[in-house]
Formats: C-alpha cells, sequence, structure tokens
C-alpha cells in the first residue's frame, strides 16, 4: 500500500464483498452477549451451551457467535437470533438449560419460545 487511494480502492473492495456475504448468506446467526455484565450474569455456560447442540444436532445452517454490550443489561444473558428473511429474536435470562430448548424448539422446530424473549416482558 503506497497511497491513499489504494487504501480507499482495498476498503471499496473489501466493502463489497461483506454486502454480497451477508445479502446472500442463508445462515442463522446465534449471537450471544459477552460483555462484562453477560458473563457475570452466566453467558458463558449459555455459550458453550448452545455451541455444543448446534454442534452434536449436526445444524450446519447456524453459527454460533459472541458480541460485545446489547445494551440491555438487567436481562442478560441475552441471545439474539438472526434469520435470513425474519425478525431478530431476541432471547434473555437465558440458562444453559433455556439454550437446549432454544435449540430444539427455534432452531429445529421453528418455534419462537414466546415466554423467554424480551416481546413477553416489554409486552
Amino acid at each position: 500500500m503506497k497511497s491513499l487511494e489504494e487504501l480507499k480502492a482495498i476498503r471499496e473492495k473489501m466493502q463489497g464483498q461483506i454486502g454480497i456475504r451477508n445479502e446472500s448468506s442463508d445462515q442463522t446467526r446465534v449471537v450471544v452477549g459477552m460483555a462484562t455484565c453477560g458473563i457475570a450474569s452466566g453467558a458463558r455456560p449459555v455459550l458453550t451451551a448452545l455451541s455444543d447442540a448446534v454442534q452434536t444436532k449436526g445444524l450446519a445452517n447456524v453459527s454460533v457467535t459472541q458480541t460485545g454490550c446489547i445494551g440491555l443489561c438487567q436481562y442478560e444473558p441475552i441471545v439474539e437470533i438472526y434469520e435470513p428473511g425474519k425478525d431478530k429474536v431476541t432471547y434473555i435470562k437465558m440458562t444453559p438449560e433455556k439454550a437446549q430448548e432454544v435449540v430444539e424448539q427455534h432452531l429445529i422446530r421453528g418455534h419462537i419460545i414466546q415466554k423467554y424473549t424480551i416481546a413477553e416482558v416489554l409486552g
């Protein structure tokens, strides 16, 4: 990289690839809040339970990742599920047991567990 123009060209190329990847992806993303508040509330065992269950069930179209602060500390641990073409679902006050249920009911059978969602609390 020798000039600002070259840097801009690299940036534009990479943004284009990122946009294409996100738009064409048919992958479901499961995101666990792992900021300090999430970890203190038990997010690490929830993340492990989700990862293990997705791998055990062979759900190749599901990725489990972590993120920083989601901004709803009083509801931690928080799990957000992003499915292509659907609204985001936010599960709150998760436990490893609830995470197992989310994998079975939501990710495999397609049934949102309303009683665990933020929509149920804020109703």
